[in-house]
């Protein structure tokens, strides 16, 4: 399964003629090609799967994503009386 991620644009660059952006994914910030949302700004969010952002979408529904993934992934904790090969 692929999961996008969504992380604020802090920074706009140019690498070689490709626009991309520093995006902040909650205290990680990471270079993020932005050829797919030209619209984007910095202070906007984008999603990000593979090291591009595919869609600008609204600070709220940014949070929103955020908190579910968080939810997730506190519900998903491996069983720590579990070996690897049993997982």
């Amino acid at each position: 399964m692929c999961l996008a991620v969504p992380g604020k644009i802090i920074e706009l660059f140019d690498d070689r003629g490709t626009p991309m952006g520093r995006v902040d994914f909650e205290g990680t910030v990471v270079p993020i090609c932005l050829a797919f949302v030209p619209e984007a700004g910095v202070g906007d969010y984008v999603i990000v799967h593979a090291g591009f952002a595919l869609n600008v979408i609204d600070e709220n529904e940014a949070r929103q994503s955020l908190s579910l993934i968080a939810s997730i992934s506190q519900t998903v904790q491996p069983n720590p009386d579990q070996t690897e090969t049993d997982r």
